[in-house]
């Protein structure tokens, strides 16, 4: 498990992923989360703005991140 602290209310998707190191860019987050690949709180999440707050968990290809608060 991957743990990303974060000091702002919340992150978007695609951000995270790529903060993450689980893709290289935004250009492959945008196909990956629109592919339905990405799981947020166990269930598939499509929309790449998605807000994500400490507490949230994001799933990818079995990696599994947690969003934390700073």
């Amino acid at each position: 498990m991957i743990e990303v602290s974060i000091t702002t209310e919340y992150i978007k998707l695609d951000q995270l992923l790529k903060l993450a190191d689980l893709v290289a860019g935004g250009g492959e987050a945008k196909v990956i989360i629109q592919g339905g690949e990405v799981r947020v709180n166990g269930e598939v999440e499509t929309r790449r703005g998605r807000k994500l707050r400490p507490g949230d968990s994001v799933e990818l290809g079995g990696t599994e991140v947690l969003v934390k608060a700073k």
